[in-house]
């Protein structure tokens, strides 16, 4: 009973020697609100940084799916469009040193908002021209527009045409002279989207490291992968956006649509392309407002505050030795622009990088350029309309863009591909890619069969010069111009120019229900009958381009998924390669060099290139060459695909070299020497350990124009 007693007691008097730590529990406390609150701040900064680049995405890809319309609207070459396309990557580039630098030093979220701001009144400046340029007028005859003058397409002598209609006609012209400065409006549209590219330069390095800095580790790369997938989703509303748009008439509110005699089928045909600029500038406002009322700092998760002793070391510096703090950091702001020069040697001096490097510019210069001009390729070689051409993108092409993305991540996490292997799928991945492209060569469509162009007016192929070949023993008699381009479909199934080039001699009805008689050029390619008949818009492509449509469409997501599977084994092989030190400095070297060397020139080379196919250029009311009415078709097939296709297969030769040196590299005296750093970072030993950060690398991936890569 002692014992048991003197155990009691004893253990009693261990319980109530041992202090109750009440600070303990506070601190406990005090840290669970501390981690909610952290959680809580930065997951609102993740909400708001995803919208922020559903937003740019949506606004670049609805820029891609007006390529055509701005083009027809300003009456500009596909050249200067592909200008206007690149002004973004300038933009972009004038401040993103500024931003890397000084960005991290000031208030990020407030930068990020103003960026947003910057963006949005860039976005609005494109849209702006609209409504100060007039309505927009297409050539037609005055006999399709609903009048009570009744004019003969064919104008036999110029007496038949009455005055009043006559002068009309030239005072609509002397008045599209006092206008034409109109034309010039475009610039505004290179300004705004110069602007475009200035507001989006913060989002990307200042959000991200955000996330990167008061997240929890384990989380943050949950937290990016989430920001990128939905930067992915934004290119799907901005292309179904601009089939919405392409659809409505570009003067919808401002003029009478019942007057209107040209359909969304015709080649002159312009959507309402500024109002999608004004929802994504709407957007864009509205995605910048939470990052205004965001904290500079957010207090860091505990297990990240041991590793982050910077900011607790500068409590400890005492007034007396701030000077001397402060000249220290000087003198190592001095020795990092010393090591400068030596960096960059490095760099330059590791041939897996420069060889990576030089594959990603010109495989960029291909999909840039091919996605730039996608939409105007089914447009011009499958007959498609514009919205139909942008639904297809946005609902077919860039889902498939964003499964290949995630395919290649889950792939290099499952199979555990170390860097030699990353190297293998990236390049199988372009290989099979292009390959399946240069099926595409076989699925085109033939040329329209427009009279003078590319058949004559006899039904045969074109042989002489198509300026010469415009005019018959048919038309003789008529007073045409060779300048207009009013299509009209003969009931022989084929084109013709204008009715006063198809020798009309009639007419009846107004607007788009016209119906032109007595056409003599219609008659000659089947039989002279003097009923010959046609109606307002150009003929349908022939019965097989229904069915060639279809196989694009099919080979073409099958390509889209293929090398978008190769993106992030790419981006891997990227990282890896180079010494851990250098990793930022590479980086920012690859996406300048990306952005200078591809994403500038392609838009604008691809479109100069394209020109050259253009059968029948649009004219200006004040003379001067507008925008191309009708392609080759077999040319532009040519041109397109083959020019993607060389630059891809040159790509395709830098990233056999990069296997090859890869390969040279990871034999047994060379892996010590790699892991020793004297031969970068590529030596394939321990890859065991190396794979161990690759989920982090898979999901934090982000090259330029991904979420384009079709």
């Amino acid at each position: 009973m002692e014992i048991s007693s003197k155990e009691n007691t004893h253990f009693f008097s261990n319980n109530t020697i041992l202090p109750v730590d009440r600070s303990s529990f506070k601190s406990e406390s005090s840290a669970s609100k501390e981690k909610q609150s952290c959680c809580g701040g930065i997951k609102i900064f993740l909400g708001a940084l995803s919208f922020v680049y559903f937003a740019k995405a949506l606004s670049g890809s609805y820029l891609k799916s007006t390529i055509t319309q701005i083009e027809r609207r300003f009456d500009i070459p596909s050249s200067l469009v592909g200008v206007i396309d690149g002004s973004f990557e300038i933009g972009n580039l004038l401040i993103i040193i500024l931003v890397s630098y000084f960005g991290a030093k000031l208030h990020r979220p407030r930068i990020i908002g103003a960026g947003c701001l910057i963006m949005s009144a860039g976005t609005f400046l494109i849209a702006m021209p609209q409504f100060f340029m007039g309505r927009y007028r297409y050539e037609r005859f005055p006999s399709t527009i609903n009048s009570t003058v009744s004019i003969s397409p064919c104008l036999q002598d110029k007496s038949q045409t009455p005055f009043s209609a006559l002068e009309k006609s030239h005072a609509k012209i002397n008045a599209g002279c006092e206008k034409e400065a109109g034309s010039s409006m475009w610039i505004y549209v290179l300004l705004g989207n110069l602007l475009r590219g200035i507001g989006e330069t913060p989002i990307q390095p200042l959000g991200i490291t955000y996330i990167d800095d008061y997240a929890i580790e384990e989380n943050a790369a949950l937290y990016i992968g989430c920001v990128q997938t939905v930067a992915i989703i934004g290119p799907i509303f901005g292309f179904l956006l601009g089939s919405l748009c392409a659809k409505l008439y570009v003067d919808i509110g401002f003029v009478d649509l019942d007057s209107i005699t040209i359909t969304h089928k015709d080649a002159q045909w312009v959507g309402a392309w500024w109002l999608g600029y004004l929802i994504a500038g709407a957007i864009s406002v509205v995605a910048g407002i939470p990052f205004w009322f965001l904290p500079k700092h957010l207090p860091k998760p505990e297990c990240r505050k041991d590793s982050s002793t910077s900011s607790e070391q500068s409590k400890f510096i005492t007034e007396d030795n701030k000077e001397q703090h402060k000249s220290y950091q000087q003198q190592v702001r001095i020795a990092e622009m010393a090591k400068f020069l030596p960096s960059l040697k490095n760099l330059f001096g590791n041939p897996v990088y420069i060889l990576y490097l030089c594959a990603s510019i010109i495989q960029f210069n291909s999909l840039i350029g091919m996605v730039t001009y996608k939409p105007k390729y089914i447009e011009q070689q499958y007959g498609q309309t514009s919205s139909k051409t942008n639904f297809v993108i946005g609902l077919i092409n860039i889902p498939a863009v964003a499964f290949g993305i995630f395919s290649g991540g889950l792939i290099m996490k499952k199979f555990r591909i170390n860097v030699l292997g990353a190297a293998k799928l990236s390049l199988g991945s372009s290989f099979f890619g292009y390959l399946l492209l240069l099926s595409l060569f076989a699925m085109g469509c033939e040329n329209s069969e427009v009279a003078g162009l590319t058949v004559s007016y006899h039904g045969t192929k074109r042989t002489t010069d198509y300026e010469q070949a415009l005019f018959s023993e048919c038309n003789s008699r008529c007073l045409c111009s060779k300048n207009d381009w009013d299509p009209i479909c003969g009931e022989n199934g084929v084109t013709y120019i204008s009715a006063c080039l198809a020798g009309c001699q009639a007419s009846n009805g107004s607007g788009k229900n016209t119906v032109f008689f007595n056409c003599s050029c219609v008659g000659t390619l089947e039989s002279p009958s003097q009923s010959s008949s046609a109606v307002v818009g150009p003929c349908q492509k022939g019965n097989e381009c229904p069915k060639m449509f279809l196989y694009f469409l099919v080979v073409s997501v099958i390509t889209s998924y293929t090398l978008s599977v190769g993106g992030t084994p790419g981006y891997i092989l990227l990282l890896r390669c180079i010494k851990p030190h250098l990793k930022s400095f590479a980086l920012g070297i690859y996406t300048l060099a990306i952005r200078v060397l591809a994403g500038i020139p392609a838009p604008v080379y691809f479109g100069v290139a394209i020109d050259t196919t253009c059968l029948k250029w649009g004219s200006k009311r004040c003379g001067g060459r507008g925008a191309c009415r009708l392609y080759d078709s077999s040319a532009l097939r040519y041109v397109y695909l083959g020019l993607t296709l060389v630059l891809g297969t040159v790509s395709i030769f830098f990233s056999v070299a990069v296997l090859w040196v890869l390969r040279k590299r990871s034999s047994p005296q060379d892996e010590t020497l790699s892991a020793n750093g004297e031969r970068g970072a590529c030596g394939t030993k321990s890859r065991k350990d190396n794979f161990v950060n690759s989920d982090h690398l898979i999901q934090t991936t982000y090259w330029p124009e991904k979420e384009t890569r079709l």
